[in-house]
């Protein structure tokens, strides 16, 4: 650490000289023009000396070796490019240059994840379809992996039908955004359009504060206080109501996706022009017309896009769903009966001492290929709705 520490010193050192007897040479020199300043030829020794010693660190050197490679480099490209100074080196075009390529190869990065992720989901998922029937997986109505292997790993009675997990995990998400929809927007436009600046600046990181609290957090309030009251509550009517219920469990998930979808909202709320809303008003509008025919709908794109990320926020929820919905594959749409998630699921097949290559590991990747395939679609048909509503209001 302390000799990374002294590399990074002596760069910077370095640099600042090289720039100082730049800027002393061109003095002599003022009527000459050059094409770049002289901090420019000090980033480009900055960037060689980093990328130089990334290099030679990783080599199978000894330390003594990468020592002396590293300090003549230094030395090299200080001449070097002090001399390079002198034919004028476009030395800002080749930082510019530089960071074009920096750039790239970041956003390659993520891609390729995305693309071994993909690929890896992919096969795996592959490898379950061999032992288990696609049909009987997406068609199938009864989900209980712990009955479907027998004592010499073979497959058993069928019991990985997706339909009821899928269910569940709509249902969930539904009554998710059931919630966060209609409070994140309202209280985007009260604060966006009604509150004082006063009221806004108290309000605002309070909602805020809701995004950072962990998840299980969340859980626990579902299970020890939401849970109790709604029992509570259903009993009152004779209603029937299991103590780990959608219902409980979407409730508290919406109230968790409400500052994401507020605070996006109301960022797009705020990015309307001005004219518009002074054009509204101007031809006889009230405000509240204003808002919903001129506003609301100027902002419809990013606000779906806000949608977006809530409905992805929500599918993708785990612990949530594990602590107060439960883990029982139930094949009902009832809000008051007990189901699961894809995801509550993906996380209970893949923790304990299973075969990694049994199907019910296994079908951990088939769950998750699944609803990658379905999110990707819902991805698709959302931002088609964004970019005809940009169309329209371009």
């Amino acid at each position: 650490m302390s000799l990374i520490l002294l590399f990074l010193a002596t760069i910077i050192i370095l640099s600042l000289i090289l720039n100082k007897k730049i800027k002393k040479s061109r003095f002599k020199r003022r009527d000459q023009k050059f094409n770049s300043l002289a901090k420019y030829f000090s980033y480009c020794f900055i960037l060689w000396s980093l990328l130089a010693t990334i290099i030679i660190s990783i080599t199978p050197l000894t330390i003594y070796i990468k020592i002396i490679t590293i300090t003549l480099f230094y030395a090299l490209g200080f001449f070097l490019l002090k001399n390079l100074q002198q034919k004028n080196f476009n030395a800002k075009k080749h930082i510019e240059k530089s960071g074009e390529v920096v750039l790239s190869i970041t956003a390659g990065i993520g891609i390729l994840i995305t693309i071994i992720i993909t690929a890896s989901i992919f096969f795996e998922a592959w490898r379950f379809f061999e032992k288990i029937s696609f049909f009987d997986f997406i068609f199938g109505l009864q989900w209980n992996p712990q009955m479907a292997i027998s004592e010499d790993q073979s497959v058993g009675q069928s019991a990985f039908g997706f339909i009821p997990v899928f269910l569940g995990t709509l249902l969930i998400a539904t009554i998710s955004m059931s919630v966060a929809i209609p409070l994140g927007i309202m209280g985007a436009v009260y604060l966006t359009m009604y509150a004082k600046n006063s009221t806004r600046d108290v309000l605002k990181p309070i909602l805020e504060i809701l995004a950072g609290i962990p998840t299980v957090v969340y859980g626990y309030f579902a299970v020890t206080t939401i849970g109790p009251f709604l029992k509570n509550l259903f009993d009152l009517f004779s209603i029937k109501i299991a103590s780990e219920s959608a219902l409980n469990a979407g409730f508290v998930m919406g109230i968790m996706i409400i500052p994401f979808i507020l605070s996006l909202t109301d960022d797009a709320l705020k990015a309307v022009p001005q004219s518009l809303k002074d054009g509204a008003l101007a031809m006889g509008s009230t405000k509240s017309e204003m808002i919903k025919k001129v506003v609301l709908p100027a902002a419809t794109p990013s606000i779906v896009g806000a949608i977006i990320l809530g409905v992805s926020r929500a599918i993708g929820e785990t612990m949530i769903v594990t602590m107060a919905a439960g883990l029982v594959a139930n094949l009902t749409f009832n809000p008051l009966d007990s189901v699961t998630t894809a995801t509550a699921q993906i996380v209970t097949l893949l923790v304990g001492d299973q075969e990694f290559d049994s199907p019910k590991t296994l079908a951990a990747f088939a769950l998750a290929l699944t609803l990658f395939v379905l999110t990707f679609i819902f991805n698709i048909v959302a931002l088609s709705v964004i970019k005809s509503y940009k169309k329209k209001y371009s």
